[in-house]
């Protein structure tokens, strides 16, 4: 009960009724539960009870443009196509960048980005970001497209870009605020034999890396085991199709898993990627091989069409798993964590969508002790990496980060506020928003084009191998 003392000064200056003494207190106590101790004195009542009004916010901006600039990521054509998102707002020389890179696809982002997604932000309030992701993503009806995607994400990092610019606040103060003074990384080794991957390996401890991902040669051993395959002398597919020998890949694996364990140790964490290109039943068989070498995590045992393996692949066999590179919405993530099928959030952020419904993933998996590890390959654009290395900053399950901090002198060029690596750590600078940028002029020297590799993987008969 208030006391009606606690009503009446003393010198008589304020003289409220029970009730309106009763109504500024709850409207004064819910300011402060709302606003914190910081933002009391500006909600409190006056003199006549009362509320006096906060001081305005920032005031509203629109979004002017939105573009795409492609760029390759080596001067000499080589290399992947990088496309980067451009918002532009209302407010003069205030623009946002995210990355919209899907290197196989590039042209086709770029065209979407340029011909729709820009008539369709003009116009809109580049504060809300929930809103124009939603309603960017069910536009079109028909969604989950890794072409629509990858605009998508190019935008809404953008967004966030633009936001913690508006801030004054790098991206990650914006999610919460730093769970980890740096960003742990794994980076990734791959030769012909055992022993010249494990020489590789103790080269990456001698730098301060902690985790290294070892294959033999490519994916699945493609371009270093295997005989020749008979596709191509009875002139089936591409001349440049690539083979796999699919059974000499699976012995191979655990002989370079023995090698390097033992020239370099217990105290190195290795990682494997199978990228999804064996049977299921193989698969099995051979994390129960590598159970003894003790993987710090299998990468992609499964392709999206065997996801009904789950199951029987969690139940037979104790390796760490990482999952999810090729999957293009945040459902397809709910019940494999719900039943502990995988460790590790394995996400292609601008495949996702970015940096919005990347979060929402993190934040679920925390649930379920499902931890993170963001795919991070060569064709993610420096400005992909920054975001990674935002969201990683501040999501507590983090795992662990592929790639990022190391870029050529003529990306760091291309892209000023490059994150840095130091003894495995990302390091990211922090300046507001991302706190990168693009020289435009430059990339228009560079151009993208549709020759993107040939992800094109045939057995011995010239059968596709997904993916």
């Amino acid at each position: 009960m208030i006391n009606k003392e606690i009503m009446e000064s003393k010198n008589g200056k304020l003289n409220v009724g029970r009730r309106q003494a009763l109504k500024t207190f709850g409207l004064s106590s819910a300011a402060f539960l709302a606003g914190g101790l910081g933002n009391y004195s500006s909600a409190q009542a006056n003199s006549q009870g009362t509320l006096q009004k906060p001081p305005a916010g920032l005031p509203p901006i629109k979004i002017k443009s939105v573009k795409a600039i492609g760029v390759k990521s080596n001067p000499e054509g080589r290399g992947s196509n990088l496309v980067v998102v451009k918002v532009e707002t209302t407010e003069p020389g205030l623009y946002g960048l995210g990355c919209a890179t899907f290197t196989q696809r590039a042209e086709a982002v770029v065209t979407g980005i340029d011909r729709y997604l820009n008539d369709f932000c003009v116009g809109r309030d580049a504060d809300n970001i929930e809103d124009m992701w939603q309603s960017a993503y069910v536009s079109s009806y028909w969604r989950n497209g890794p072409v629509l995607n990858n605009g998508l994400s190019g935008l809404d990092q953008a967004l966030w870009d633009i936001k913690g610019k508006r801030a004054n606040m790098p991206v990650y103060q914006l999610l919460g605020g730093k769970c980890r003074f740096a960003v742990d990384t794994y980076t990734s080794v791959g030769a012909a034999t055992p022993e010249e991957v494990a020489d590789k390996v103790l080269k990456e401890m001698e730098s301060g890396q902690r985790h290294v991902r070892i294959q033999l040669g490519g994916y699945g051993g493609v371009g270093t085991i295997g005989t020749k395959p008979d596709f191509k002398e009875a002139g089936f597919g591409m001349p440049n199709d690539s083979f796999m020998d699919d059974q000499a890949y699976l012995r191979a694996v655990p002989k370079i898993f023995e090698g390097v364990r033992k020239k370099c140790g217990e105290e190195i964490e290795l990682l494997h990627d199978i990228h999804e290109r064996c049977q299921p039943i193989d698969v099995i068989n051979l994390c129960r091989k590598l159970e003894e070498y003790r993987p710090f995590i299998i990468e992609d045992p499964l392709s999206p069409e065997n996801t009904h393996w789950w199951k029987q692949l969690r139940e037979s066999t104790t390796v760490p798993f990482a999952m999810g590179e090729l999957f293009n919405n945040v459902n397809e993530f709910l019940q494999p964590m719900v039943n502990h099928y995988f460790d590790y959030i394995r996400i292609h952020v601008s495949q996702m969508g970015g940096i919005t419904p990347c979060m929402k993933v993190a934040r679920l998996g925390e649930w379920f002790n499902v931890k993170t590890v963001w795919h991070g390959p060569g064709d993610v654009s420096p400005v992909g990496h920054s975001a990674q290395a935002h969201m990683d900053l501040a999501t507590w399950n983090f795992g662990l980060q592929e790639g990022g901090g190391v870029f050529s002198d003529f990306l760091r060029e291309l892209f000023p506020g490059c994150c840095t690596k130091k003894n495995g750590y990302i390091i990211v600078n922090d300046l507001p928003g991302l706190g990168i940028d693009i020289d435009e002029k430059m990339a228009a020297k560079y151009p993208i084009s549709n020759n993107a590799g040939n992800w094109t993987v045939r057995k011995r008969d010239g059968t596709i191998i997904r993916p």
